[in-house]
């Protein structure tokens, strides 16, 4: 406002001007005489008439060494205000964190009661698919079928599904798969997967020997009708095997289940069986239609042993899935606590800094 700290703010008659000099101002006082008055200007670029001169020069000395300490003032500030963004933005991030945990929880809540839900019915299925698979094992057992030794074409059979998050039910059926593929002799062994889960598991490695891959299994309950269809499609691909195995998981209990397998034979492997001859009447075309039937009942109750060890283990790893997003959230809640707390400690060291600092 044109004035010059080095001389007083406070003007008497004596030194003044009043019209070179702003802020003094004649004035006429209660008892009608003429008088001096010392003004000066306040935050607002008011005129405050109140102040004295020695006041005004003791802010002026302040203002003086303000501007002394204006760089590091402002440092500290810019340091400041640095920490509590980078603070601000860590509860951010770990409120998303949380909020994100939260709703996995709820889903895998979810998942665990509908995996509840379809055990209970896959358990109560594989009581009547059971004689299924096991009458036709026991008729390869009684007539004594034996893979012929001049044909070592195999083929393996992966019983698996399209769907995943259940534990390691996919991979231990591809694991003794994958084994046995790795041992000398492999080139004459072909595999055929039920369920994408295997494939995407063999097909890096050994995806010459995948010769057909069957879909859209485990979105549904398997049926019957499933089994005849995955029959048909093993005995239209043109591969002439002599023997093979169907690879798929063995319930055992709801925690526990373990890799088994179920024998496949060709026409001629049975009919050279030396103990064919118990069973009557048995001509090529007996034998062609067993062989069929039989293939489509051992894959059905595959089928359902998948299904059940499947929704078993599914039940189980939501469940520890479940219980691990609860830790987690109770981690994330104390450190957001903390922070949040640390926040709020350092902004009230800085108030109360800057009113010690005033005082």
């Amino acid at each position: 406002h044109g004035l010059d700290p080095t001389q007083p703010v406070g003007l008497d008659k004596q030194t003044s001007n009043p019209q070179n000099d702003a802020p003094s101002r004649a004035f006429t006082d209660s008892n009608g005489q003429p008088g001096q008055r010392d003004v000066s200007y306040g935050r607002s670029g008011r005129v405050n008439s109140s102040c004295s001169p020695s006041w005004l020069s003791g802010q002026l000395e302040a203002v003086k060494m303000l501007g002394r300490a204006a760089p590091g003032v402002c440092q500290v500030v810019a340091l400041a205000n640095q920490q509590q963004n980078r603070n601000m933005a860590t509860l951010k991030a770990i409120s998303i964190r949380l909020k994100s945990v939260k709703n996995i929880q709820k889903i895998t809540q979810s998942m665990k009661m509908v995996s509840a839900a379809k055990y209970t019915r896959a358990e109560r299925d594989l009581k009547a698919a059971r004689p299924y698979g096991e009458g036709a094992v026991q008729f390869y057992e009684r007539a004594e079928v034996a893979p012929p030794e001049d044909d070592p074409k195999q083929l393996y059979i992966a019983m698996t599904s399209d769907r995943g998050l259940c534990g390691a039910v996919h991979t231990g059926v591809s694991k003794v798969i994958r084994t046995r593929l790795a041992e000398p002799g492999a080139e004459n062994i072909k595999v055929i997967c039920v369920g994408d889960k295997s494939r995407g598991i063999l097909q890096r490695l050994y995806g010459k020997h995948i010769i057909s891959v069957c879909n859209e299994i485990g979105r549904l309950p398997p049926t019957f009708n499933d089994a005849c269809k995955i029959a048909s499609a093993i005995l239209e691909s043109g591969y002439e095997f002599a023997s093979g195995k169907i690879i798929y998981n063995k319930f055992r209990s709801v925690v526990s289940y373990q890799q088994s397998d179920l024998p496949l034979y060709s026409q001629k492997a049975v009919e050279s069986a030396p103990k064919l001859a118990t069973y009557d009447s048995l001509d090529a075309d007996v034998i062609q239609s067993y062989m069929e039937f039989s293939l489509a009942s051992m894959l059905f109750y595959a089928l359902k042993e998948g299904a059940c060890s499947e929704q078993s283990s599914r039940m189980t790893a939501m469940d520890n899935a479940s219980k691990n997003a609860g830790e987690m959230i109770d981690k994330l809640t104390l450190t957001f606590n903390r922070t949040r707390q640390a926040v709020i400690t350092r902004e009230l060291i800085e108030i109360i800094s800057g009113a010690a600092a005033l005082d």
